[in-house]
């Protein structure tokens, strides 16, 4: 089997802020994980009983409330386990049952389906991205042609600008980004296109990415975010 078939990843645009809610879905074993499960998490249920599939795994991108607030009603619907890096735990502070701590470089093992957990803080301290073989769900971290904010509790923009850059200079691009938020005038984009069209990574200095995430960026921009040449990006900073 390749990897075209081992896995399937199914998309769900729930909520009042176009929240992306994924499954993925292990073919052979009929497993399923359900990544930042919230708001009307019915519909994902619906679609793993149509696809004869079982919640065993729950993973989180990070632990605002809106990527969060459907994780009670997972774990009474399913026995599964609930999947975050350890230093997001710390952050959360919340007294979660047994969940499974991870760290950058761990993988988690879905059937057949092999799922690398990738460190991103800046967005918060344990802020996670999960790959899977071409597919990067990539929670606040990264959007299509945008990042997540930095003002929010745990943001820290000079720590954003380290992970986007490893990102850029580490990922194929060929890597196939899924956000969190369908804020863009496309809800996926490959790395190639975000290296290209995404203003956060057209900001060789620290100073200018911190200035244009912090202050720049919610002046001159609105969405849907479209792509962004590195001359555009750099006028608006003016």
């Amino acid at each position: 089997m390749n990897t075209q078939t081992k896995f399937k990843i199914h998309a769900f645009e729930l909520g009042p802020i176009d929240n992306f809610i994924y499954l993925i879905e292990d073919t052979a074993s009929k497993r399923a994980a359900i990544v930042d499960p919230a708001w009307n998490v019915e519909k994902v249920f619906a679609l793993a009983e149509k696809q004869d599939v079982t919640i065993t795994d729950i993973l989180l991108t990070h632990s605002h409330q809106d990527h969060i607030n459907g994780v009670d009603k997972v774990l009474e619907e399913f026995d599964a386990e609930l999947h975050l890096l350890n230093a997001e735990a710390e952050f959360w502070g919340s007294k979660l049952t047994k969940p499974v701590l991870h760290y950058g470089g761990d993988h988690i093992q879905l059937g057949d389906t092999e799922i690398e957990v990738l460190h991103t803080p800046g967005h918060t301290p344990g802020s996670t991205c999960y790959l899977v073989d071409d597919q990067l769900i990539t929670g606040d971290t990264m959007f299509v042609f945008g990042c997540g904010r930095c003002d929010l509790n745990g943001g820290d923009p000079e720590v954003m600008f380290n992970t986007l850059r490893h990102m850029k200079e580490t990922l194929p691009g060929s890597t196939v980004i899924r956000p969190g938020h369908n804020y863009s005038v496309t809800p996926t984009a490959t790395m190639e296109e975000q290296i290209k069209g995404n203003p956060f990574m057209h900001f060789d200095k620290q100073d200018d990415f911190v200035e244009f995430r912090m202050h720049a960026h919610g002046r001159v921009r609105q969405s849907p975010y479209a792509a962004v040449s590195r001359e555009q990006a750099e006028r608006m900073l003016d």
